[in-house]
Formats: C-alpha cells, structure tokens, sequence
C-alpha cells in the first residue's frame, strides 16, 4: 500500500494570519523606531537563512510496498548516503538543495520509526530514515538509483531486528546503479529536444520572439519558481521554459483521472447511469462539498465526476478513483499514455503535495485529447464540457482576451500553483498550455505572473500572421 492509504475525515484547520498592531496605536515615530529595531534583526536572519541562489527539493515519497524512497529536485545533484548507528539511521545529503517549506516529520511501520527532512546548513538538504531501536539495515544491500541528475531512488532492504543496540561506525554508501529511462526529460544544452517523439505530434519553431519576455517577467517575480509548456496546435510552434519540471500536482492531477473515466465509459466498462456511495474512508477534507454529506450518501455517476471537475471536489475524486480501480491502475494507465511525470501517490485531498506531473506531461495529455487518440468524441467533448465550467478563473483564463474559450483544470495546495488547458481564440486558433508555480504560502502574487504569462502568449497568438485561414 502506498503511504498514506484511504483518506480519513480530518478536522479543518484555520490558518490564522500573524498578528498585526493595528494602525491607530502606531504613530510614526514609533513605527520607525520599530522598523529600526527590527530591519538589522531581519536582515542578519535572512542572510545566515537563506543562500542566494540555490535548486530545491521539487518531491519526494516514501513507497511502502517497495520500502524506498523517491525524490526529485530542480536541477542536478549528487546525494550523499551514508548509515549511522544508535539508532539505525539512513542519512542522505542533498548538496545545493535547499528545503523552501517545512515537513512534518512522517511515521511509518513498526520498523521505520519515522523519515524526516530539513535544512542541514545553508545549502544542504538532509532526509534521515530511521529505524525503530532494536533494528538494523545491511549497508550492502541498500541500493542507491540513479533515474536522472534530478531523480534519485534509495531502495532498502527489509529491517532486521536484533537483540539490543549495536555499535557501527558511520558507513558512505557509494555505489550508484543507473536506471535507464524510455523517455529521458532533459537535454543537453544545444541540442534540439525531439518533442515530436513526447508530444506525438509534429512540432514547429520554438517561440522565440516572446522568449525574452516571458524571462523577464519570471526574474521580476524572484519568490517564484515556474515551469511551463505552450503548444500551437495549427503552426506546432512551443514555448518551454522548464516545463520538463516535476511538481506537484494538487488538484491538476484530476486532469488525467477525468480523461481515464471517460475512457472506461468508451470501453464499457463504466455506465453514466450508475450511482456511487460515499463511503467514509472516501471522504476528504479541502476543496468541495460532498464531506460535508453524511456517510453513505448516494450520489450518481454523473453528479460526483462534474464535482470532481467543476469545484474541484476531493471527496468526487477519491471515489472515482476507487471506481476506476484504485492508484495503481491509473498510474499503470497514465504510463501507457506516455506520461512520465504523472502519478498519484496519495487519495485526495494531497496536502503535502505528493502527487506529481510536469507541464510537458499535461500538454501532452491535452493534445492527445485534442486529437481524440484516448477517447471518442462525444466523450471528449463532455469532458471540455466540464472543464469549460470549472469555478476557479483566477489563472491562465485572466490573461486571456475577450472572445477567447478555455477548458481548464487548476490546482493549488498554498506553496504551489498549477494550470492546464486548452484555449479557442475567436481567430480560430487553437493551443495548449500548462503552468506550475512554487510561491511563499498563499502568495496572491502569484495570479498577476500567470495572468501576465498567460497574456503575453496570448497576444503573440492572436497577431495577424497567427490567424488560421479558412
């Protein structure tokens, strides 16, 4: 079973904002005596704090079923594991990855006492997997695998226990296997990357002449860290900006589920007339309202998928992922569609953003949707149908111009912020785009760069020469 397993009811929790003097008992004076006091204070924090360029730490999961764990990072890096005694702990070091968000400390079996992670110094990330007392790992058969520069697995063998504590000196793990990928989702510099092959369509020029643009707008956002995809379905011109980088996924991940229920409904397998029960390991807190309904309520097909879709429900969607056949299937069936980023690893609603995909595997998606290459055309166009009605407008939408139409699907768990859609311009052109952004917790900021991204593609677009003829 996958960490986490079925989703529990959970208590909601009120993120209450720091407190703040009101305004009428501060005089200017005081407020700059304060100021005073507390900008040296603030400046030597964030100065030990925090370096001043560094990759992080994109996810990470513990499997249980497998016993390893799983992580990515933003751009290359080279861990450095080592076991150490007293208890039994697997260290790994992650140079040049800073940790941007705090993690909870997980807990696992009666074996692993717990994994948890944090800042080490400046520029090091440390995850540290440790083992109840009275057990111990052979630091020989603890595998170490290289999936690519920015994705590492550590494979454990299966605890042993032992009679009391023993005494080892700390032991580097050094030797690396290199697991080899179908489908690698970086480049060298220089070299043209086949998105033809990724996208299974033909593909034309890059945008480059609103290249500059978008770059500067992602430097004149410096607290966010972006990556995306666009995609000119008519011309097959692309704009990539990262968009090979993992994120998590929040509710974006709906994306694919939807695309997959309409899939068993082509093949038979599922009927638009049943009616499904909610069930109370199903319910999930967040987004939606079905938590909100007693245990047992019933609640038909067609009602739980728009919910899934439209308000972005979590409760709808664990319960049409159990319908489909659980985590394991879909993410079987997601791999079959070529999506190499994309899986869930936890029912919804994923707080701690361990589900994942990138802005290449959502456009992909899209254009195989596009194309009809997953579903037939009446599924398709009930699917565009409920992501043209989705509730949240707040991204990619607001950058777009008057007359234009988008089928999209957000996501947002606070410290990242994603969308994907397919847009028709009122020129008759039709293209793709997915967006991911890491943000401060709940930064608002974060609306005006995706509605300024979304805008200037938008334009780039729309330009006379862009028109599609009759």
């Amino acid at each position: 079973m996958m960490l986490g397993g079925s989703p529990r009811k959970r208590l909601r929790t009120m993120f209450q904002p720091l407190s703040r003097c009101s305004r009428s008992t501060l005089t200017p004076h005081t407020m700059t005596l304060k100021l005073r006091w507390l900008l040296p204070t603030l400046i030597s924090v964030l100065s030990i704090a925090l370096p001043a360029k560094a990759d992080t730490l994109t996810s990470w999961h513990f499997d249980t079923r497998q016993n390893q764990l799983n992580l990515t990072t933003d751009s290359g890096v080279q861990p450095e594991v080592k076991l150490i005694a007293n208890p039994t702990r697997l260290v790994i070091d992650l140079p040049g990855i800073v940790l941007e968000y705090p993690e909870t400390p997980q807990s696992y079996n009666s074996a692993i006492q717990q994994i948890r992670i944090g800042q080490f110094d400046r520029e090091t990330t440390r995850l540290v997997i440790q083992l109840t007392p009275g057990y111990q790992l052979d630091p020989q058969k603890v595998r170490v695998i290289r999936e690519s520069a920015t994705r590492w697995s550590f494979q454990l063998p299966n605890p042993e226990q032992i009679s009391g504590n023993e005494s080892f000196p700390p032991t580097a793990i050094t030797q690396v296997e290199q697991k080899p990928r179908q489908v690698s989702p970086t480049v060298a510099s220089g070299i043209e990357r086949n998105y033809a092959a990724d996208l299974e369509m033909r593909t034309g020029l890059e945008m480059s002449a609103i290249k500059p643009q978008i770059e500067s707008a992602i430097a004149q956002y410096s607290s966010l860290s972006a990556g995306m995809f666009f995609l000119d379905l008519d011309t097959g011109e692309y704009l990539d900006i990262k968009g090979d980088r993992v994120f998590p996924a929040a509710s974006t991940i709906k994306l694919p589920i939807l695309i997959a229920f309409y899939q068993d409904v082509d093949a038979g397998k599922v009927s638009l007339d049943e009616t499904l029960v909610m069930k109370s390991d199903l319910v999930a807190s967040g987004s939606g309202t079905m938590q909100d309904e007693p245990d047992n309520t019933r609640f038909s097909i067609r009602e739980t998928v728009d919910k899934m879709i439209t308000i972005s429900d979590n409760t709808a969607t664990n319960m049409i992922i159990e319908r489909l056949g659980g985590i394991a299937k879909l993410n079987e069936r997601f791999r079959t569609w070529g999506l190499t980023d994309t899986k869930i690893r936890n029912w919804l609603g994923d707080f701690q953003g361990t589900n994942t995909t990138s802005s290449v595997d959502m456009v992909k998606l899209l254009s195989m949707l596009s194309r009809e290459k997953l579903v037939s055309e009446s599924s398709r166009e009930q699917a565009l149908e409920l992501l043209r009605r989705t509730t949240t407008r707040t991204l990619l939408p607001s950058g777009l111009g008057a007359g234009a139409v988008i089928a999209d699907k957000t996501g947002d768990i606070g410290f990242v912020v994603g969308d994907a859609g397919i847009i028709d311009m009122p020129n008759g052109k039709r293209y793709l785009a997915a967006i991911f952004v890491k943000r401060p917790y709940n930064d608002p900021i974060v609306r005006d760069f995706v509605r300024r991204i979304s805008r200037i593609v938008y334009n780039y677009l729309d330009q006379p020469s862009a028109k599609v003829s009759n």
